[in-house]
């Protein structure tokens, strides 16, 4: 029986994969930093031989994003140099490495979705140290899969779901960009599709982009929430110059999953549909 080791667990998608876990014959072992300490390079593989998996899901990050502007020395142990042994690890050990990385390793200047092969050039922090992260990735495991992903949500965690559906019922009106494209991914959704890679019969090592099927702005975002969970607020659409943030935003960051889809045939859901599943479970644990 494999040994799974998934870092970031109390995260979103460490959360929706430890729900997962349950209907599954894998032995997991689900760490945050309290039990796994990624800064603590030093100490790191060590730390994972006692562990001693055969498969690493790395999920931890550091994903504040307007934070990670000024703190880029954290984030470029957590998003860059912990990978980077975790990588170095898995190689020596024989062990299968999947690594989640994300939308912001581009510009956000392309027109249409991006693929695996689009070219990175992120503008922001934490876009920097994540890219660094995949490199040192391919580098050191080149049989590793990364996953890249956007806009993640869940009924775990802080995110934009929960975080507008709550000012939808605490204000009359509510203001949200609409010059950002891009599509959200549904945590559980993606949590799904690293079981389906991992119960594969081939691992195919790469890169792969998941997240939900459409493309929309945060502001269409935020009208889908508002329209799912019936909130009387008026939400309108306005640019990102009108709400400066420390991060640049890539203004266009939409994921082609064509790839995933046909190499795993991992099964892709609409945006709405998920959403719909998870503002029904936020609903039944009020």
């Amino acid at each position: 029986m494999s040994k799974i080791l998934v870092t970031g667990a109390n995260g979103q998608l460490g959360s929706e994969l430890r729900v997962l876990s349950k209907d599954t014959s894998f032995e997991w072992v689900f760490t945050d930093w309290q039990e796994l300490d990624l800064c603590d390079l030093n100490n790191l593989a060590a730390a994972i031989s006692k562990i001693n998996p055969q498969i690493i899901i790395n999920c931890a990050a550091h994903t504040a994003v307007d934070k990670a502007e000024s703190e880029y020395e954290l984030s470029d142990v957590l998003n860059h140099k912990a990978v980077a042994v975790m990588a170095q690890w898995s190689s020596a050990n024989h062990c299968k490495l999947i690594h989640i990385s994300t939308d912001y390793v581009f510009d956000g200047n392309s027109a249409v979705a991006l693929t695996e092969e689009a070219p990175t050039a992120p503008i922001n922090v934490y876009g920097v140290t994540k890219l660094a992260g995949e490199k040192a990735c391919r580098q050191h495991n080149p049989d590793a899969i990364i996953i890249r992903t956007s806009w993640v949500y869940s009924s775990f965690g802080n995110n934009f779901v929960k975080t507008m559906s709550r000012l939808m019922q605490e204000r009359d009106s509510l203001n949200v960009v609409n010059d950002q494209i891009g599509s959200p991914t549904y945590a559980a959704d993606l949590a799904q599709a690293i079981l389906t890679i991992i119960n594969h019969p081939k691992w195919q090592s790469g890169i792969y982009h998941f997240s939900n099927e459409g493309e929309i702005s945060w502001y269409e975002f935020a009208k889908a929430i508002q329209e799912i969970g019936r909130f009387d607020c008026a939400v309108s659409g306005i640019p990102s110059s009108a709400y400066p943030t420390a991060a640049k935003r890539p203004a266009y960051s939409l994921l082609d999953k064509t790839k995933i889809k046909q190499l795993y045939d991992v099964a892709v859901p609409n945006y709405k549909e998920s959403l719909q599943k998870c503002m029904e479970l936020l609903k039944d644990s009020e």
